[in-house]
Parts: structure tokens; sequence; C-alpha cells
């Protein structure tokens, strides 16, 4: 490729991330190096990696993988028997009986697949669900592009368009740019505690109208990063709006085992849409995404995920199967998908430490959202609504006009300025909200929450602790800023920040 005129305009059109990431490990490496720094360590609050932020890896989850790789391990007696005759099972679904072969068909194991849609059918109060509905894939970002794909076409006035929340995963506006495809925003409701608005979605999509071509609505539930947790009412207003207006819905449903808020519950898209009659169950085209990164599993690092795809055309269908032909899904991940979805019973030898587990990892996901969302309540200049679940908080930041001005003169967003000094000057790395969609004047940044866990070998303790230091620096750090400027004008900064 002799020149930059030869890469693929598409490709050329994709937004690229900002680099706190970048300065982040640049940092780490100088430190490392021996570089003085007025901080030991960075503290990276900024990604929606739970076992990065401290939680430890289920037990269970880990010994039946273990035996999977190394299938030996399946006399050794110091592990339960319920993992080693779970591990025996999985090896037996795998062609040849090891997770190194491919996986048996384009969407993944049958069995496994079969696995997924009894969890479905428990989680949905007996909600049918057809194996061959579900598609595995690396992660939950590969089966979203995929169905992106399927929908991109045209250009202009007739490009397709994909109605995406404000702010939406950081994920998904590349991901929108690689596929082709326009991101209608519409914008979440901060002060209802980033509430989706009907009158919004009407009004993004009146203007989007003569633009392109909307033709499909992406939420988020529980809300990453908002971690809002929508109830029946609001779902059924989207199912209704989607029907109405001839969206297909995609529904990311990630978080749905982390659900903290009070009086809050996790109802999944598919039990309404099947409890709201056939007037929508048989029209509407749903497609709901989960993988083994929820809060609870953490596995995010093995890339595993699946798609429910619901009353889409068989012929189109047809087509979006065949874009996984080319490449079988990874048969690991399908194995902990499986684990995450059928967990140990009452009776079996893991089921109690397997309980016990989960419960200190939603528990401690709870306070640990509480105590960062007081944490941040109390700094200067700073406002954020409260977690009701998933493992990110969306707090809003008003900065001084000069750092505003400061920023533009640099050519950068003000949230990502904020950060890179923040990062620069007391080691702790934020989210940018503009990652998440945010061009409004509003500037907000995104966090999560750590976990107050031991990790794996005992020598690294990662307690609470680590999220006090964190926002401790970052409640200094504001006041620097309103030192200079006491009267700020009404502008605000979005950033994510991990509890």
């Amino acid at each position: 490729m002799s020149s930059l005129q030869d890469v693929n305009p598409t490709v050329r059109g994709i937004r690229a991330p900002t680099s706190l990431q970048s300065l982040a490990a640049r940092i780490t490496e100088e430190i490392t190096q021996g570089v003085t720094k007025p901080f030991q360590q960075v503290i990276d609050v900024s990604l929606g990696d739970p076992h990065r932020a401290g939680m430890a890896p289920m037990s269970f989850v880990r010994q039946v993988l273990a035996v999977c790789l190394y299938p030996k391990l399946l006399t050794e007696k110091c592990l339960p028997l319920d993992a080693r005759q779970r591990a025996q099972k999985l090896l037996g679904a795998c062609s040849g009986g090891s997770v190194g072969s491919y996986s048996l068909t384009s969407c993944g194991l049958p069995c496994i697949q079969k696995s997924v849609a009894e969890f479905i059918v428990r989680r949905d109060g007996g909600v049918s669900s057809n194996p061959e509905d579900i598609i595995f894939s690396s992660g939950s970002q590969k089966p979203v592009m995929m169905v992106l794909h399927l929908l991109a076409s045209g250009e202009g006035e007739t490009q397709t368009g994909v109605l995406t929340p404000r702010p939406c995963p950081h994920t998904l506006p590349p991901l929108l740019d690689e596929a082709g495809v326009t991101l209608v925003p519409y914008q979440l409701m901060e002060d209802r505690g980033w509430a989706v608005d009907l009158d919004e979605l009407h009004r993004a999509l009146k203007i989007a109208r003569g633009r392109c071509e909307p033709r499909a609505i992406y939420i988020s539930n529980p809300g990453n990063p908002t971690g809002h947790v929508q109830d029946r009412k609001s779902i059924e207003e989207v199912i209704r709006f989607a029907a109405t207006e001839g969206l297909v819905l995609l529904a990311e449903e990630v978080y749905q085992d982390s659900v903290y808020g009070q009086d809050k519950k996790f109802i999944s898209y598919k039990r309404v849409l099947f409890e709201m009659g056939k007037e929508y169950s048989e029209t509407v085209e749903l497609v709901s995404f989960h993988s083994i990164s929820s809060a609870c599993m953490g596995e995010a690092g093995l890339r595993g995920g699946y798609m429910e795809v619901i009353n889409m055309d068989p012929a189109v269908n047809k087509y979006l199967r065949s874009m996984q032909d080319s490449s079988s899904p990874p048969v690991l991940p399908q194995l902990a998908l499986e684990i995450m979805v059928n967990p140990p019973t009452p009776g079996q030898p893991s089921y109690k430490m397997y309980s016990q587990e989960i419960l200190h990892s939603q528990t401690t996901l709870s306070q640990n959202a509480q105590r960062a969302c007081e944490f941040l309540n109390d700094l200067p200049g700073v406002n954020c609504q409260p977690g009701m679940g998933g493992v990110f908080l969306y707090p809003c930041l008003h900065l001084p006009r000069q750092v505003i001005e400061e920023a533009k003169m640099l050519g950068v967003e003000a949230d990502v300025f904020y950060c890179q000094r923040l990062l620069e000057e007391e080691g702790v790395c934020l989210g940018a909200g503009c990652e998440n969609g945010h061009e409004d004047p509003n500037y907000h940044i995104s966090t999560v929450p750590v976990q107050n866990v031991t990790v794996w070998n005992g020598l690294i303790a990662w307690p609470v602790v680590l999220l006090v230091e964190a926002f401790s620096k970052t409640k200094l750090y504001p006041q620097h800023y309103l030192q200079k400027d006491p009267k700020p004008p009404n502008m605000q900064l979005h950033c994510i920040a991990y509890y």
C-alpha cells in the first residue's frame, strides 16, 4: 500500500479513540524504568474489565476450564467432583474431545446452544427459546458488527441509520463507522437517571429522516455507561415505537446479572415483547446480546458472547449466518458461556462456594457503586446520578471557562484534556465522555467500581482503599482548577468512573 489514499475510505472514517490508554501505558512504563512521578502507580478506573479492577474469577468457572484445557486433571481428587464431571461433559461435546478443535457448526456447539436456550426460558418465566436462534461469537461486539453489516446499505439520504443512545458504549460509534452506518443520536435523560424518553426517540427519528434511512434502534440495558435500568413500562414504549416505525431492536443486555438499584430488577426485552401479545411477539424483529464479560463472570478476556435472533425473515437470517461460516466461534469461550448460564445447583459440591462468590461480587459492586457516587457528588462542580446496575458511573463535571478554552487551543475535547491532566498529575485514569458519543456542551467522564477482593495468589490485595485513593486524588483536582476561576460558566464535563 503506497499511500494513505489507498486506504479504504470507510476505514479512514472510523473515529479514533482517545490517547488516554496509551498515555497511561507510557506513564506506567516510565515508572517501571525509574522515572520519578508524584505518584507510585497509575490507578486505571476507565475500563469495563472486572478482573483488571480487582475482581477474582469464579472458582468453579476456572476449575472446569482448567480441566477442559488439561484433561489429565479429570482424575485430580483435589478438584470438586461436579467441576470434573462438568468438564467431562463439555469435552464430550467438542470434536475429538478437545477444546483445540473447531466448533461443530458455524453458530456454535449445539449442546451449548441448548443450554443457553434453557437459561433464557428460566430467566424469562417460561417464554420459549429455540436453540437454533442462538449464535455464538467472540465477545458481544462481533455479533453487533455482523448485524450492522447485514443492515448497512445505501449512501447519503438512503444510507442505513441506527438510533443510538447518548451516552452509548464507547465501542459502538467505531463499529457504526466501520459498518458504514449513520449514527442517529437520541439523548438519554440525565435528570431522570439517564432514562429513555419516548418523545426524544420521535424527535431523533424525525430529524434523521431525509438525512439517512433509520432501520434499527440500539438499546443498552442495564445502561453502559449510565447504569440505568429500564422498567417494564419503558421497555414496552420502546417496543411499540420500534413496531410502529419498522425498526429492528438491538438490545445489549450484558450487565443483566448486576442490578442493585433499590426496587430495580432486570427484565429482558424478549420477555416483555412476548408478554405484549402476538401483535408484537410475532412481528417485531429483536436481536439481543449477552456475554461472559458480565459483572459477575467478568471473563472479558476470553471474548465469549452470543446473540438471540427473533422474528427475522428466514431468507435474511440465512445471510446473517453465512457471515459466520468462514470462521467458527472459538470453543473455550463457549464452554465458559455454558458455565455462566448453567451454574452449580443446590446439592452439588460447588454450589455453596459459587453462591458465596456471586453474592460477594454483587454486594461489593452495590456498595462500591454507592460509595463512589457519594465521593463524586462531594467533589466541587461534580454531580453524579446513582447507578442502578452495570459496572459504570457517568458523572458530570462543570469546568471553568479557561480550561475549556485551553483545550480548544490544543485541539482536544475538554473532557479528554481534563482526563489527560488528571492522569499526568495525579496518576488516575478516567474515561472521557466524548468516547461515549457526547458532543453537546455537557462534558462527562466514566468510571467503574473497584472490587474489594483478594486476587488469586494472595500476594496482591486489591481492596476498596484503591477506590478511596483514586477519588481522593480526584477530589483535590477540580479545586485546583476552580481556584483559578471562582465563577465557572455553566459548562459540564462527563466522565466515566469505575466503582
